[in-house]
């Protein structure tokens, strides 16, 4: 049962070289794929002297964090696990994959990525606005909620499928593409209505270094439901559920 192995982990894990590692990795590939996804918007905006969002502005956003974040996963993979995600790491955790211990250090990675990366989008371009995830006319709170939930879910259910599950074979070499992909995918279906963030670190950055707040616990609330549904599901239906404790990286 993934419930039983759910571990808090030893307090000497938060100081384990490997742990350190795999958090400076968590924190370089956050960095990348925000600096890269946010970048993305405030290029748009800069292109179109801040006008309304068009069909073309949401595919290159789509683009670009499909893109940004196959590489991210990829370069985290082998030391990390390449989560990039807070959501992806409590999905973890609740399927018994990784300590909270160590998915805090994650965590703290992760949100200090998003930051840092805003902080040089806000230096390099010359002070442009690093725009906080808000909600388009017409979406209330919870459709947006609800929205962040579904995809989230998406998205984790995906890491668990081709990255996570121990039957996954040949899969896993493909598992960045395919993360990317849904990520990509899902900009598409829920980025007119809420941003579509999927993931509390890149909510969290813009938020800082904009100081706008504004329904931002959707952006926490919906992917962190999500993801922790998709993580009970995939283990209680799909993984065996007496395997060994599985290692987090796309090896």
């Amino acid at each position: 049962m993934p419930v039983s192995r759910i571990a808090v982990g030893r307090p000497e894990e938060a100081t384990h070289p490997d742990a350190l590692k795999a958090a400076l990795a968590e924190f370089i590939s956050t960095l990348i794929f925000v600096f890269a996804g946010e970048g993305s918007g405030m290029a748009f905006n800069k292109l179109t002297n801040d006008g309304a969002t068009t069909p073309e502005g949401l595919i290159a956003a789509a683009v670009a964090h499909a893109f940004a974040l196959f590489v991210a996963v990829s370069i985290g993979a082998n030391i990390s696990g390449g989560h990039v995600n807070p959501a992806v790491t409590f999905g973890a955790f609740v399927g018994g994959n990784i300590s909270l211990i160590r998915g805090i250090l994650y965590w703290i990675a992760q949100l200090l990525g998003s930051v840092v990366a805003c902080l040089l989008l806000k230096f390099t371009t010359g002070g442009l606005t690093t725009a906080a995830f808000s909600l388009s006319a017409g979406v209330s709170v919870w459709n947006a909620f609800v929205f962040e939930i579904v995809m989230t879910f998406g998205l984790v259910y995906t890491v668990y499928a081709t990255a996570v599950d121990p039957k996954k074979g040949s899969l896993g070499t493909i598992a960045p593409i395919a993360i990317g992909f849904i990520v990509g995918a899902n900009i598409l279906a829920g980025g007119a209505f809420d941003g579509a963030s999927m993931n509390p670190a890149v909510s969290f950055g813009p938020a800082v270094v904009s100081w706008t707040w504004d329904n931002h616990w959707i952006y926490w609330a919906g992917p962190l439901i999500g993801g922790g549904l998709a993580g009970l599901i995939y283990e209680f239906l799909f993984i065996n559920q007496t395997h060994e404790q599985l290692p987090t990286s796309f090896e």
